[in-house]
């Protein structure tokens, strides 16, 4: 049973004529049909024997059938523009798939699947908010759109590593690759790829820190930090979860990402004191180097001799004027400092 169904999702061409030679076969066959209609009809009018009569209702009888299976065979009738696809079913049975463009006949009574046509909008509701509502590709009721569509969920709200609630929003670009298993193996591939992206956004996105504030972690990614490594994370997630509706991941980009409104305002406040610090510290590493630079040329050039005592106050003042935030204003000594 297993190996009858691999059988049936293969991809394959299905047997098909050319479409314009059918059209003008049908077109004479219709014309036809109405000759014989009006000839039988003039027999019957005018007929004076029983063989007259007889003649008629075969011309009659003959053109109506004609006229039924020229309509019926001018239904399989199709046109594929560029990009597209159909795929055929008769009674059940998988027929093949038509991507080649061009005017072709295919058997009238094969029919067309397109699951996504049962609904052309639908929205995903997560917790209590709900995304974006996105609309199936569809190209018409029968064709299957081989394009590169964007999908746009809207804003997640997910907790990072630390957790963190976060706010979170990803556009994908992808495009159906395998139309067969696009409408066998799922019920419709565009829900599925949908929810699919909510579930990979979100277990991603629990997997790193908004950001790293301490020293020791400024290595490692992180989704404000590392946002390209990230969606290429989310890519390759991704197309392993939609190879099965043959679905071709193209991109994945993050178009948003911030703290949630309940600890913006707070993480805003620790970014700020974190960048304070990190200011400071770097004023301070220059004073000191600076510091020490000064009392190695005085000792260098023996411009004055500074005892050890002398040494500590001129560091402290120069400390002072390095790293105060306000200018300094100069004390002229006119005594000892001893």
């Amino acid at each position: 049973m297993e190996e009858k169904k691999q059988t049936i999702y293969e991809e394959k061409t299905p047997k098909v004529k050319s479409g314009m030679g059918m059209l003008i076969a049908t077109l004479l066959g219709l014309v036809l049909s109405i000759v014989a209609f009006i000839g039988g009809t003039f027999c019957m009018a005018s007929a004076v024997e029983t063989v007259q009569l007889v003649i008629g209702g075969i011309l009659l009888l003959a053109s109506i059938v004609w006229f039924i299976v020229d309509v019926i065979l001018m239904k399989g009738l199709h046109i594929i523009n560029p990009n597209e696809a159909i795929v055929f079913t008769l009674f059940g049975q998988y027929m093949g798939t038509l991507k080649e463009e061009g005017y072709y006949w295919i058997n009238p009574f094969c029919s067309a699947i397109n699951p996504t046509t049962e609904k052309s909008t639908f929205s995903i509701t997560i917790g209590s908010e709900s995304t974006a509502n996105a609309q199936a590709p569809q190209v018409g009721k029968k064709k299957i759109s081989l394009k590169a569509n964007t999908l746009e969920n809207g804003i997640q709200k997910v907790n990072d590593e630390l957790g963190n609630p976060i706010e979170i929003g990803a556009v994908v670009i992808w495009k159906v690759k395998n139309p067969t298993k696009a409408v066998f193996n799922v019920d419709n591939y565009s829900v599925y790829i949908s929810t699919q992206c909510d579930a990979i956004i979100r277990n991603v996105a629990r997997c790193y820190p908004y950001d790293n504030m301490d020293e020791e972690e400024m290595g490692e990614k992180t989704l404000r930090g590392s946002s390209q490594e990230v969606a290429d994370i989310m890519k390759k997630e991704l197309q392993e979860k939609v190879d099965i509706a043959g679905i071709e991941i193209l991109e994945v980009r993050i178009t948003h990402l911030s703290y949630a409104p309940e600890i913006a305002s707070a993480m805003l406040q620790r970014q700020q004191a974190v960048a304070i610090i990190a200011a400071r510290q770097k004023i301070v590493e220059g004073a000191v180097s600076m510091v020490e630079m000064a009392i190695n040329q005085l000792n260098e050039n023996e411009v004055v001799e500074l005892d050890e005592e002398r040494k500590a106050a001129m560091v402290s003042n120069l400390l002072v004027v390095l790293c105060g935030n306000k200018d300094a204003q100069p004390v002229v000594n006119s005594g000892s400092i001893y």
